[in-house]
């Protein structure tokens, strides 16, 4: 079964609109736990937008199941990452002022960059993932990092989807198979939905984990926190 990760940013974004503690962080990750979901998710940015480094740091007695902290391998993010030693570091490259994740990882360039920062994870007994476009060169060059996973980046598959264009998923079906292929685990996210997260779980094959933040968190407001993370589970069967 695919596990299902709930980003959480979101429920941060809401809580500092006010400058207060509503809705409480800590108590909506221990929550969406109770509730079933296989891990929490988190994306610090530098300039705490959303979650805040001390977030961070606070969560992590609390996440009993897999706790994935995303983000640009900044030497800040790193410090954080190696101090609170998560479950998985999902390596994305963010701009300082970017909006949300918008391109994944050319693999070939930055190599020499990605294997340093993933030897140095790794030591410290994390399990690594690289946030990444479908092209297959940029697959194979993953492999030769030294991550542990790949995650795809869904935008494009979520786009074609939306338009009826069901063959948008055909990349992201070769990108797992050949990533399975050169030992890598596969991963997914960004824009995936309950209208199109059984579609794509059909179709991708070794798909070991979701990360689910913006949809789930919009859809809930319409149909109940606890509901939507157990309709996620259901099409993730």
């Amino acid at each position: 079964m695919t596990k299902l990760s709930v980003n959480i940013n979101k429920i941060a974004t809401l809580r500092n609109s006010r400058g207060g503690n509503v809705p409480d962080l800590l108590k909506v990750a221990t929550d969406i736990q109770e509730f079933g979901a296989e891990g929490i998710t988190i994306h610090p940015r530098p300039d705490e937008r959303h979650i805040r480094y001390q977030d961070a740091y606070d969560l992590k007695p609390l996440v009993t199941t897999e706790y994935n902290i995303e983000g640009n391998p900044i030497d800040k993010f790193m410090q954080m990452v190696l101090e609170i030693k998560p479950t998985q570091v999902t390596l994305v490259p963010d701009g300082v002022d970017q909006l949300t994740s918008n391109a994944g990882w050319d693999t070939i360039v930055h190599q020499s960059y990605l294997q340093e920062v993933i030897a140095e994870f790794k030591n410290a007994g994390i399990r690594t993932s690289i946030f990444i476009d479908t092209d297959l060169k940029l697959i194979e060059a993953a492999a030769k990092t030294g991550a542990d996973r790949v995650e795809l980046y869904t935008e494009e598959f979520a786009v074609q989807y939306e338009k009826g264009n069901t063959n948008g998923v055909k990349p992201y079906t070769e990108a797992a198979i050949l990533a399975h292929e050169l030992g890598l685990g596969v991963n997914a996210g960004h824009d995936l939905s309950l209208d199109n997260i059984q579609f794509f779980k059909q179709n991708i094959p070794h798909l070991a984990e979701v990360s689910i933040g913006h949809a789930l968190i919009s859809e809930s407001l319409y149909l109940g926190l606890q509901n939507v993370v157990n309709m996620y589970l259901h099409r993730l069967q």
